[in-house]
């Protein structure tokens, strides 16, 4: 495992590059793909949370993410509401739904679960494809404003859009890192472990759930907030399953109940999808076994994988200090016996 000493200063490090990524682009075209892939990793942190921490598969994940950016894009457009004040509803309105979402679907265990969340998610789908009058039904939301500017900072191009979505992709670890640490993170943790022994310690399994999930879908709706007011145009497709399942990547990848696998994964499969653009449809020929292999290979992901080889290295250091001292107190006992 890493030393803490390193820690902070490789964070900075990685915070100073994300800082200048923009100035060592070639060109706007790889700021808004990295933008996009910071907002889908804001997204998957969340899933993470319920997943990755406490050991639950919400397959309705996309479709919250699709809730936050239709309310963004409803009171925008056909109400006039100011974004900031559409981005802060969006958000609590995907954690409520999610909250009753939550309520009923954690009654269920295991797959039955995440089989109930699937149909949660197709249903956020065919309400926002069919209902005409409120989401604009298949043609979907266009002229989304983009942020507000906040006193003398405008967010009217790539660059400062790009900064803003940084913000709150650092804002967004910062506060899970907070989560995943306090005792609510290890309360999360346990019934990932073990609901049964979860319980004998006193911790109130539907209630613990619950609270992940909510949190969970307040990260998708933020995210789907931000893309909404970043891309400028959503449409039904957004709450479909295979964006969960694209999430879902992200995680494996970088590392399943890490606090940076997600961001790993999202930055490497976003970019990796861009590369092979010239594919077209044939892409994901290539795309499909090279995940294949990184799951058959990294079962825990990238980090995961990382964090595996520093702890067999620390073992195999103390092994081997333990030897030495072994080695010599016996050459002393010897010493002493002559």
């Amino acid at each position: 495992m890493m030393s803490k000493t390193w820690q902070k200063p490789l964070l900075a490090v990685l915070l100073a590059l994300a800082i200048v990524f923009p100035m060592i682009a070639a060109n706007d075209y790889y700021i808004y793909v990295m933008s996009l892939a910071y907002i889908m990793a804001i997204a998957a942190v969340g899933l993470n949370l319920i997943l990755g921490y406490t050991g639950q598969l919400n397959l309705a994940h996309a479709g919250f993410m699709a809730i936050g950016a239709y309310t963004v894009g409803i009171l925008t457009v056909d109400y006039g509401v100011p974004y900031w004040v559409a981005f802060v509803i969006a958000g609590l309105l995907s954690a409520v739904i999610g909250f009753f979402a939550g309520l009923l679907s954690l009654r269920l265990k295991g797959h039955f679960f995440s089989i109930f969340t699937l149909c949660v998610g197709f249903m956020i789908y065919l309400i926002i494809e069919k209902w005409d009058t409120l989401t604009h039904g298949t043609v979907g939301i266009i002229d989304i404003p983009a942020p507000t500017g906040i006193g003398p900072i405008r967010f009217d191009n790539t660059w400062s859009q790009y900064y803003l979505v940084l913000f709150f992709l650092v804002v967004s670890l910062w506060l899970m890192s907070r989560i995943v640490h306090s005792l609510l993170g290890r309360a999360f943790i346990a019934i990932r472990n073990g609901e049964d022994l979860a319980e004998t310690l006193g911790i109130n399994l539907m209630r613990t759930k619950v609270l992940a999930f909510v949190l969970s879908t307040f990260y998708a709706g933020m995210a789907g907030a931000l893309y909404a007011g970043f891309v400028r145009f959503i449409g039904p497709a957004m709450a479909l399953e295979s964006h969960t399942f694209d999430m879902i990547a992200f995680i494996l990848v970088g590392g399943i109940g890490t606090l940076f696998g997600p961001l790993l994964g999202a930055i490497l499969l976003t970019w990796l999808t861009q590369s092979l653009q010239f594919l077209q449809d044939f892409r994901m020929i290539v795309f499909g076994p090279l995940l294949i292999l990184l799951v058959m290979y990294f079962p825990q992901g990238l980090i995961g994988y990382w964090r595996e080889r520093q702890a067999r290295r620390a073992a195999a250091s103390m092994q081997d200090r333990r030897l030495q001292r072994s080695v010599i107190g016996s050459q002393q006992e010897v010493g002493t016996n002559a």
